[in-house]
């Protein structure tokens, strides 16, 4: 575990591409299960449970990425395609018995609980984002999806091999909650995470489709658009639904789907609901759970 700061960017990311990044234990718990019925699995049955998971998410890509000598296989940008061009033998194979965050992070049980918030920040993101594509009849909305997941992995790795540094950058900001992460971040790391991210995104080689869907400076493009503000709702709700930021994260939405103002509020909760059906991946309140706060709450569908 680093417990100081490393001197440069190129440093973190140097470290970081050595690490065996953990996974969640439900994972590696739920892989083993579908591996006792291999005949019968495909692989849409593992990616679907793949994609709670960003680090495991992570690792099949740089995974695939590594046996990408010679341009042999074309980017692989969806998890499903990166299985199906793995096998679901190979696969099963190549990632049993990884290491797990809740041994990883033992000794840091309020590290630990961090990582869990920024993982099911990122599976709300990535449920908005693809909803969204798909109603801005996008012909690939996992891969907007898989972007989401992915937005804030930096955070998730400094939790991982830096808890007291996340930690410390925790605090700041509730010491006061105006101050930008950004700026948190650079007074304890030495750099934006932002920065660190896509770096890292270059360097493990993440396909160009995916690393330029991540980069927020392109905000401006419809799909960056999209996992930008997806991204940016499930930060800002995550701990209610009163943040001075959500108003304009919903006008922004209203105006890229050309939705009602009931009706972009209506479509947020009913995701909102869907994610919260699945909490016990990450232990963590979700968003929804803030619900019964708001006035004249809707009458909510199940989800589909």
């Amino acid at each position: 575990m680093i417990t100081a700061p490393l001197h440069s960017k190129e440093a973190w990311v140097v470290y970081l591409g050595q690490a065996d990044l953990p996974v969640l234990r439900r994972t590696m718990t739920e892989l083993a299960k579908l591996r006792r019925d291999e005949d019968n699995v495909n692989a849409r049955d593992i990616s679907s449970l793949v994609m709670h998971d960003p680090m495991m998410t992570l690792r099949l890509l740089r995974y695939l990425q590594s046996r990408r000598r010679g341009g042999k296989f074309a980017e692989i940008t969806t998890i499903e395609h990166a299985i199906m061009m793995l096998g679901i033998t190979p696969f099963f194979r190549s990632f049993a018995n990884l290491p797990v965050i809740e041994d990883a992070l033992k000794e840091y049980p309020y590290a630990y609980q961090g990582l869990m918030r920024v993982m099911s920040r990122a599976r709300h993101a990535g449920m908005y984002a693809r909803e969204w594509s798909a109603l801005r009849h996008d012909v690939e909305s996992e891969e907007v999806y898989v972007a989401a997941l992915l937005h804030d992995l930096a955070e998730m790795l400094i939790w991982c091999v830096a808890p007291e540094l996340a930690m410390r950058i925790e605090r700041m900001m509730q010491a006061d909650r105006r101050l930008r992460s950004a700026v948190a971040q650079k007074a304890i790391l030495g750099l934006e995470l932002a920065d660190l991210q896509l770096a890292l995104a270059r360097e493990w080689r993440l396909p160009s489709l995916l690393q330029a869907l991540m980069d927020d400076r392109h905000a401006e493009v419809p799909r960056v658009q999209t996992v930008h503000l997806a991204v940016a709702l499930a930060r800002h709700s995550a701990h209610g639904w009163f943040d001075a930021a959500l108003p304009d994260d919903f006008a922004e939405m209203k105006k890229m789907l050309g939705l009602a103002d009931q009706e972009a509020r209506n479509h947020v909760y009913h995701i909102a609901l869907a994610v919260a059906r699945e909490w016990e991946w990450y232990g963590v309140p979700p968003a929804a759970c803030w619900l019964p706060l708001l006035p004249q709450t809707p009458e909510l569908p199940a989800p589909k």
